[in-house]
């Protein structure tokens, strides 16, 4: 297994992996309902939109199985908010669920930390859903929770929590 820098031509297989993993980490967070509704082609329109218009220091990486199978992706670049004092931020982390706790998601989490650190970033942050058991992962890797919102999917009212490093 390995980790490598995605293309466009990756945009199909990484909304199925985007898919796939939301309906199984979000499975008693998010509605059935809303979750039902995902599809890989809605995803891929996203994803390729995404591919079309990446800042120069915006990346995306993939993990691949020996046979050359995308089974997760990160994706990352400059900050979105201006809450917070972090530069760089992780958009998004995904693994397919047989592939978790295998070292890829560190992999995937440490290729996003030096791209941003590379294009000059001092400071990351993410968002993610405080009932996701990522959460964990995050602090383990050093992130400290520096804030929350209530977010809206579908019909679901949400707390995120806002994650971040100081230094990379």
């Amino acid at each position: 297994m390995y980790i490598r820098e995605a293309c466009i031509e990756d945009a199909e297989k990484i909304a199925k992996v985007h898919v796939d993993s939301w309906k199984s980490t979000y499975q008693g967070i998010i509605s059935e309902y809303y979750l039902s509704s995902l599809s890989v082609e809605k995803r891929l329109k996203s994803w390729l939109w995404t591919f079309e218009n990446l800042e120069i220091h915006q990346k995306i990486f993939v993990a691949e199985d020996t046979p050359g199978n995308i089974v997760g992706f990160s994706s990352g670049g400059r900050s979105r908010n201006n809450e917070f004092k972090h530069d760089g931020e992780l958009y998004a982390i995904y693994l397919l669920k047989d592939y978790q706790r295998l070292g890829l998601g560190k992999m995937l989490f440490t290729s996003i930390v030096r791209s941003l650190k590379d294009s000059g970033y001092s400071a990351m942050m993410l968002w993610v859903l405080k009932d996701n058991p990522s959460v964990e992962f995050y602090k383990l890797q050093g992130g400290q929770i520096i804030g929350q919102k209530e977010i809206t999917i579908g019909s679901d009212r949400l707390i995120e929590l806002a994650i971040g490093w100081d230094r990379m």
